[in-house]
């Protein structure tokens, strides 16, 4: 039985068009760190001052004590100007997978890397922020935990507010390696989508309980496997 699903953000749920990343890089070489493409790509899904303050030193930067946070605003603030000038739209049938997992008595959480102040303008543009309408039960931010992926403590969290006890019940899926490592230190079944920065063949290595082309594959994966348990 499936109590809980809980959905990493940028290229699970949303497609920014790849300015997360760039804001990444772009916070990164501010620096006067160099930034390769394949170290952006294997720390982009990591909690975001941890990926910064690895980008800075493998991008011949030594970071200051503080600085690796404060790169971490500044991260925050060239992906909101982003953002406004380009906002990003939701995957392909997000909404109606929410709207089937509701249907079907199946909590719906987001969990994010991101901080509350650069979610909170993306969740009132796709009008899925919980107080106005009842698509996402509950969503968590790096502001909520003391680490993000592949720590276990944004899927912890969003279990305690939706009061999902049993690991054994929740999915968690992601569309990178790291979101993938997070499901399984948090003791939950991953599921691996295509629609971001994880390739099918970097993620088939990783070893999902799933592996699909989106999140709109999920309900009927979900209730195909109800239907073989019983």
């Amino acid at each position: 039985m499936v109590s809980l699903v809980t959905f990493d953000m940028a290229g699970t749920t949303v497609d920014d068009g790849g300015a997360v990343l760039r804001a990444l890089r772009a916070a990164v070489e501010e620096t006067g760190a160099s930034v390769a493409q394949e170290d952006l790509e294997v720390w982009s899904g990591v909690e975001r001052t941890s990926a910064i303050s690895a980008l800075m030193t493998l991008g011949g930067v030594h970071p200051a004590r503080g600085a690796a946070r404060a790169q971490f605003l500044r991260f925050s603030a060239i992906l909101a100007d982003s953002w406004r000038t380009d906002p990003p739209q939701e995957i392909a049938g997000a909404t109606e997978t929410f709207e089937t997992l509701h249907e079907e008595g199946i909590r719906v959480a987001l969990t994010t890397d991101l901080d509350e102040a650069s979610v909170t303008p993306l969740m009132e543009e796709l009008g899925w922020w919980p107080a106005r309408r009842p698509l996402i039960d509950t969503v968590v931010t790096a502001d909520d935990v003391a680490s993000g992926c592949p720590a276990p403590y944004l899927i912890h969290r969003a279990m305690e507010r939706t009061r999902v006890v049993d690991v054994r019940q929740v999915l968690a899926a992601g569309d990178t390696v790291v979101d993938l490592q997070a499901a399984r230190n948090a003791g939950v079944a991953p599921v691996s989508v295509l629609t971001g920065a994880g390739d099918r063949q970097t993620l088939e290595a990783a070893g999902p309980d799933y592996l699909l082309g989106s999140i709109a594959e999920l309900p009927a994966v979900i209730s195909a496997a109800g239907s073989a348990m019983g």
